[in-house]
């Protein structure tokens, strides 16, 4: 069993994200959850913290635990890294190093060789564009693996593939991971 951080972008899919943290806890993982701003608007952090039992973040400013250092306590809890669901912006700063948020400086903080997966959601012309396969391109050449979007309907009306991918599947792919790890 691992320590999981489960970071979730915004996303129509990040309800998705609930199940998720609920079946990894299910399977004996202790997940924390952290959430873009946006994301906490869609989901409240506080699901994440009934279903998993730990405390959920979303900002290094206000409530949290140690406020400034949330970044770094997150970083040396994860033993796993999933990020459920990513968004095409999300894949953009975490590719270009960006740090403004408590997501990505989290996750920039992570130690090298700690294992990464990556689980994009986005409409499948944004998933389709250039900037963003360049991104993920640059996530992969970095360690970053990916459980790819699925196809089916999407939210918006269209059909195509973007849509995140089963819980089951996302939990399959970590505990892969876990096993294959050195």
């Amino acid at each position: 069993m691992a320590n999981v951080l489960l970071a979730a972008s915004a996303s129509v899919s990040v309800y998705k994200a609930c199940d998720l943290a609920s079946k990894l806890s299910q399977a004996g993982h202790t997940v924390r959850a952290v959430l873009t701003a946006n994301a906490a608007k869609l989901v409240s952090p506080q699901l994440f913290e009934a279903v998993t039992g730990q405390p959920a973040f979303v900002s290094e400013w206000g409530e949290n635990r140690r406020a400034a250092m949330d970044h770094i306590d997150l970083a040396k809890f994860a033993e796993l890294v999933v990020v459920a669901p990513c968004s095409a912006n999300l894949a953009a700063r975490l590719a270009h190093g960006f740090a403004d948020d408590l997501v990505s400086t989290a996750l920039l903080a992570v130690a090298p060789g700690v294992p990464r997966l990556v689980c994009p959601a986005m409409n499948p012309n944004m998933l389709q564009q250039p900037a963003v396969q360049r991104n993920f391109d640059q996530l992969r050449a970095d360690g970053w693996q990916f459980v790819e979007a699925e196809a089916g309907h999407m939210a918006c009306g269209d059909h195509g593939t973007g849509r995140l991918a089963e819980p089951q599947a996302i939990l399959r792919a970590v505990e892969f991971v876990l096993t294959s790890k050195p």
